[in-house]
């Protein structure tokens, strides 16, 4: 990259071993952003090099970008991992235990449940969160006098860790088609959509008068085809089409929601979706593991992007992604922790094609044909460029003009030692581990520093608080 012939006195800047930008590792390249931590410009010249700050032994990457994740699930981690009294256990049988963890959370809970998840993104070197957020109400479904306010406890952890945060606000109307309502779903269900509209415009208004932008944003999320009936869904296209919000939806998780589908209106889901107009470039699928290869096509020619949340899907036993067939047909996908049962956007990324190995019985599933672009950084883009544009999201890559979020890996770290420029990327995506991840800078400001953010030991004190709290002092 050439060299700027100015240098701002009110830049900031940043120098390390390695840099990685349009693909690759550079040397001796520095990056700086100014004031408001959008990048400025990279440079060689000596004078500026000896603004930056030198980060020794290290490699700069951009910040991931987790798409989808359900923060309060974090309290279960470890506590589903048991046979039920049910003659098979299942996503169905699992969710019963979610629920059960929904319903206990009062919104200081909620709170402090996030904040934890949070911070552990923040750790594995994730700088943007797409949170999928449905406990709206409270006990029995009654909504609070601030019918948001739940969500602006999820906003507010977010802020205070530091992470960049779509919130998906999302709509659940009903236990599935020909179901009787289910009573753990009472926090959930906003029954009238015009509500569900009037909420999601409130806390728009808020968040665009409380955060500075690109910290905090509103997208719209539709929970599933079997928990949102039709005419409602249609509602909440519109409405996200009228702003040029972000649309995400669970999609083909289970194949019982296949059958649901097909059930009640003759469609597969994705089907579905596509012939009624509301798949599109801002649409993202989330899972979307039990397809057709006409599926595959549809979401293709909306431009739709599909997020895979493979630890997550290994847990629950839903499935693999078919993302061979997807990338082979040019859909994007993107990465999310999900249940957060494990947080680690690198394993998510790893798992994509280990899992297909698995099926397979092949290796290197995922390649690209073009020799130049390996499978290594087809995955890393799909867990940083293509997952901010899933959320609109000012990240993804480090290029003049997005915003300054990035990691540091720690190039002596034992998962990465020895690694050179031709192999870091190989390194990092397959094997690093998250003891790689030595700081993480958002905006151009740093939220870790030598793997250490500045609230952990409050945040996990509360956290183990609200764990003997829900659970008892055993734990």
């Amino acid at each position: 990259m050439p060299a700027s012939p100015e240098s701002p006195a009110n830049e900031t800047g940043w120098l390390a071993d390695f840099i990685y930008t349009d693909g690759g590792f550079e040397t001796g390249l520095a990056m700086f952003a100014d004031p408001n931590g959008r990048i400025t410009r990279f440079s060689r010249d000596s004078s500026h090099l000896a603004r930056a700050e030198r980060l020794s032994n290290r490699a700069i990457l951009p910040g991931l970008v987790n798409v989808h994740s359900h923060a309060f699930q974090r309290v279960i981690r470890g506590r589903t991992e048991h046979r039920t009294a049910a003659q098979r256990d299942t996503f169905w049988t699992w969710r019963e235990s979610m629920y059960h963890a929904a319903n206990q959370l009062a919104p200081e809970a909620m709170y402090h449940a996030a904040r934890m998840a949070f911070l552990e993104m923040a750790l594995s070197g994730i700088t943007t969160v797409g949170e999928f957020h449905y406990v709206h109400h409270g006990s029995g479904g009654e909504p609070y006098a601030d019918r948001n306010l739940l969500a602006l406890q999820v906003l507010r952890a977010a802020d205070e860790v530091g992470l960049r945060i779509a919130l998906l606000r999302t709509a659940y109307v009903r236990a599935g088609w020909q179901k009787p309502a289910d009573p753990g779903q009472a926090r959930f269900i906003t029954p009238c959509p015009q509500d569900f509209n009037a909420d999601t415009e409130a806390l728009r208004i808020d968040v665009a008068h409380d955060y500075r932008p690109g910290r905090a944003w509103i997208g719209i999320a539709p929970h599933s085809v079997r928990a949102v009936p039709l005419d409602y869904l249609r509602q909440l296209a519109d409405f996200a089409r009228a702003h040029e919000l972000p649309l995400h939806m669970h999609v083909a998780e289970q194949p019982a929601e296949v059958e649901a589908c097909l059930a009640e209106y003759g469609l597969r889901p994705v089907q579905l979706l596509y012939e009624q107009g509301i798949l599109n470039s801002r649409f993202t699928a989330i899972h979307a593991i039990h397809i057709s290869g006409d599926e595959v096509g549809y979401l293709a020619r909306a431009q739709a992007r599909v997020c895979a949340c493979p630890t997550t899907e290994r847990n629950l036993g839903d499935g693999t992604s078919p993302a061979d067939k997807l990338l082979g047909a040019g859909v994007g996908i993107c990465f999310g922790s999900d249940s957060n049962v494990q947080i680690d956007l690198l394993e998510d990324a790893r798992s994509l094609e280990y899992h297909l190995r698995m099926s397979k019985l092949e290796r290197a599933v995922l390649a690209p044909d073009s020799p130049q672009d390996g499978l290594a950084k087809r995955l890393f883009d799909c867990a940083t460029d293509t997952g901010a544009r899933s959320l609109a999201a000012p990240g993804g890559k480090l290029e003049i003009g997005r915003a300054a979020d990035f990691f540091t890996v720690d190039l002596s770290d034992p998962s990465i030692a020895g690694a050179g420029a031709s192999s870091l990327l190989n390194h990092i995506v397959f094997s690093g581990e998250r003891s790689a991840i030595r700081d993480v800078a958002i905006g151009g400001e740093w939220v870790i520093r030598d793997r250490r953010h500045r609230l952990q030991d409050e945040i996990v004190r509360n956290f183990e608080g609200l764990q003997k709290t829900l659970w008892g002092p055993a734990q």
